[in-house]
């Protein structure tokens, strides 16, 4: 973890208000895995998907933007209770503007995580600007927070609890443990 946080980041968490990522990079390694038979399959880490769980539980709401179209993206975003999923989006600039104007909010209210070039118009538009370690380099120079962890290896972990972080939440979400 990259904590502690610099105060400029945690005042811009402070005020997010839902969390957008992209899949594949992000909360995948990036990797296309093909069958013979056509079939694909993705890995998800675990403990990303309990950070994004943790979110919704204190409030933030969470939403993914993919450019590609995928059942098993379908199911796990399903799994995960996230409500606001645009899959085929490959202009992801409009949507974000579709999330923004769905959860009646403005764009410095929404944290946007990307990995590559296809989420530079996105994340240009989010108050908090996040990739993961492995993202490309362009893109790592122009965001606000670039994780530890690799995409697909507790990047969105990380992201979601510097936000529960700065809103005060992290210790009451981990307390729901104990």
């Amino acid at each position: 973890m990259n904590e502690p946080w610099p105060e400029d980041i945690l005042d811009k968490a402070r005020t997010v208000r839902a969390a957008v990522f992209d899949v594949d990079g992000v909360m995948t390694d990036g990797h296309l895995y093909y069958s013979e038979n056509g079939s694909e399959a993705k890995a998800f880490h675990t403990r990303d998907g309990l950070g994004i769980k943790g979110l919704i539980s204190q409030g933030v709401a969470v939403g993914v933007i993919t450019a590609r179209q995928s059942g098993i993206v379908a199911r796990r975003m399903q799994e995960l209770g996230i409500e606001h999923f645009l899959q085929g989006c490959r202009d992801k600039r409009a949507g974000m503007v579709e999330l923004t104007e769905r959860l009646a909010l403005i764009p410095g209210q929404i944290a946007y995580m990307g990995d590559d070039l296809v989420d530079w118009p996105a994340l240009k538009q989010a108050g908090l600007k996040c990739a993961p370690a492995d993202a490309d380099a362009w893109i790592r120079q122009r965001v606000d927070v670039v994780t530890s962890a690799r995409g697909g290896r507790g990047a969105v972990r990380e992201v979601c609890e510097l936000i529960l972080s700065a809103k005060g939440r992290l210790d009451d979400w981990r307390s729901g443990f104990q």
